[in-house]
């Protein structure tokens, strides 16, 4: 891709995703996200209805009356962007790409966070990880990530979403809240490691599908290719059996991931290529208010 034509992509992404975070999101990002870290501010004289879990003992000792100790919102957050470079990113049957469709849901999270005045971080990941931006604030910044995701060029084509998570508990020391952006089209076990790094981080799973992997339309003969491996066959649309087959395939493979979600205690969304992935983020946020 041209220099020209990324910058014109990046600046539509931006003059969409920022309208976005200021006009709709502003307000849902900062109680759906605010309020999980809090930062010890001051005591003062306990109060009949005070939790009595907050009284400080030392104050309370040495003025022999009970004081508590009060906490405010810690202001600043720590966003970071997990982001699957996989070959089958590179996949879309309707208006955008799933690579396409990631990168607007990245931007628009990346410009909600700054408008609190989050710090803003990204790893890119395939089977290993390709690329890691610390987390800095600021509209360059973002605009550099944006870039980066439009005209990124992994070296793996596959997928290990472990990979990912553990890089995340590990170059992540204090909490941060993470979005795990992928189709997790991964062969591993990654529960054990998701469950891991919720309970040291705040993550939220958003998976980005293609309708064509829920549903094969009957067109007859169709060469298609796995762009992981690079494996090419023929299928035969027209085949009733083949089209329930592969129906019933994505519904196993959604109920796995939904328990792996559940049981790691971790949010998630699912949004397709022709969706409105506006009105999955705000659902998103209202849940967690």
């Amino acid at each position: 891709m041209e220099t020209s034509e990324i910058l014109k992509k990046v600046r539509k992404i931006e003059i969409k995703t920022r309208g976005l975070s200021q006009n709709i999101f502003a307000g849902q990002y900062h109680s759906a996200f605010k309020g999980r870290g809090m930062a010890f501010s001051e005591v003062r004289e306990y109060q009949f209805g005070d939790d009595v879990r907050d009284i400080d003992w030392n104050v309370t000792a040495r003025f022999h009356h009970p004081y508590v100790k009060v906490f405010e919102e810690e202001r600043e957050l720590t966003v970071m962007l997990l982001i699957d470079v996989s070959g089958s990113l590179d996949f879309g049957t309707t208006e955008k790409m799933k690579k396409e469709l990631v990168a607007e849901i990245a931007a628009t999270i990346a410009f909600s966070a700054i408008q609190n005045n989050d710090k803003i971080g990204v790893v890119f990941f395939s089977n290993k990880i390709e690329k890691y931006i610390p987390p800095k604030k600021g509209r360059k910044h973002i605009l550099h990530i944006i870039r980066e995701m439009l005209d990124f060029h992994a070296e793996s084509t596959r997928t290990d979403v472990n990979k990912a998570v553990e890089f995340l508990t590990q170059v992540m020391k204090r909490r941060c809240t993470a979005f795990l952006i992928s189709d997790f089209y991964t062969r591993n076990d990654f529960s054990n490691a998701l469950t891991i790094a919720n309970k040291k981080h705040d993550v939220i799973a958003v998976q980005v599908y293609d309708q064509r992997a829920k549903e094969l339309p009957d067109v007859g003969l169709l060469k298609v290719r796995d762009a992981e491996t690079g494996h090419e066959m023929y299928v035969d649309t027209g085949d009733k059996r083949l089209r329930e087959a592969h129906y019933n395939y994505w519904m196993q493979r959604q109920a796995y991931l939904h328990d792996v979600f559940t049981k790691s205690n971790v949010d998630q969304i699912a949004v397709a290529t022709h969706e409105d992935y506006v009105k999955k983020l705000m659902t998103l946020f209202a849940q967690r208010s």
